[in-house]
């Protein structure tokens, strides 16, 4: 065979390889944009990570890729997307919370969870002036 009808036969088969891969994915419900439904998927979330975790109050990030949670007790979570799932860190501290606007961005002790920025509209302010209520950076690695 002549070489561009080799290129020919070799892009083609390509193509139908990389078709095949983007169907078996599908198939296998692999990536896809992974949102937090509603306050009861945040809630089973949290469950995961932290087991018996039963929060009483709830701030969905309107774009659905974050949540902050508070349980009885007083303690506070952080979910937020990581690739296709989700992943989850308590607030220890309010050392890392910044309000600007409707936007609380928080960022962990833990470095490699980064800093996650919700829009929480008008819930906002609220969130933040409650996350006052955590101890200081201090306080937190004396207990």
């Amino acid at each position: 065979m002549s070489g561009p009808i080799m290129l020919a036969l070799q892009a083609a088969g390509s193509l139908a390889a990389i078709g095949l891969l983007v169907g078996l994915a599908r198939t296998m419900k692999l990536g896809g944009d992974v949102r937090i439904r509603d306050e009861d998927h945040a809630r089973i979330l949290a469950d995961e990570a932290i087991f018996g975790f039963d929060p009483v109050d709830v701030g969905l990030d309107r774009a659905r890729i974050g949540a902050i949670l508070r349980d009885a007790a007083g303690r506070v979570l952080l979910v937020r997307r990581h690739g296709s799932h989700f992943a989850a860190r308590q607030l220890l501290s309010h050392d890392g919370v910044r309000l600007d606007r409707q936007f609380l961005s928080i960022t962990t002790e833990d470095r490699n969870f980064g800093t996650v920025t919700l829009d929480l509209g008008p819930e906002a302010q609220a969130w933040a002036a409650s996350l006052r209520r955590l101890p200081t950076h201090a306080r937190a690695v004396a207990r």
